[in-house]
């Protein structure tokens, strides 16, 4: 959406918008921040005794159900560049994750492809199914499973059986 369209939506003239907030990117990060905050008003920690894998796929699960609450919600968070939300999100996972042993390289990889992964695979599902040609001989339930997905990437390949 245009940022005359959102004025006009709002009734007002687009540049009453820039009164409020300094330019576009500005305003995507005040929504992405809006986004966030309804499925992460507080982040915290796992318990001591829970696993820091099943803890960071909650995580994700939360961040999917998250963009899924909004049209074009996973867009949004990939196009806001300075979301405080998402950058406290990105520490705590990385801070949790060290600090249940695992180097920080690795740590880092683990964390950022499952931040990654969760938004692209929402990206791909508010894009609405694929042409019905395009399925002929795909197998849609593979390919639709995230959560098999973040196990792999949090697990390993060992996750698989």
């Amino acid at each position: 959406m245009t940022t005359r369209k959102l004025a006009a939506r709002l009734g007002v003239q687009s540049p009453t918008l820039y009164w409020h907030i300094p330019n576009k990117a500005a305003l995507v990060t005040a929504i992405a921040e809006a986004i966030l905050e309804q499925q992460f008003p507080e982040l915290t920690a796992p318990a001591p005794e829970e696993r820091w894998q099943e803890w960071l796929i909650g995580l994700a699960g939360r961040l999917r159900r998250a963009l899924l609450a909004h049209p074009d919600g996973a867009r949004i968070i990939s196009a806001s560049q300075l979301s405080l939300k998402m950058a406290a999100f990105s520490e705590l996972a990385m801070a949790t994750v060290v600090g249940r042993g695992i180097p920080l390289r690795q740590a880092r990889l683990v964390v950022l492809t499952v931040l990654r992964f969760t938004v692209g695979y929402v990206l791909e599902e508010q894009n609405g199914p694929p042409d019905a040609d395009a399925l002929d001989g795909f197998d849609l339930a593979a390919y639709a499973a995230a959560r098999d997905c973040l196990e792999q990437i949090v697990h390993g390949p060992a996750a698989g059986g």
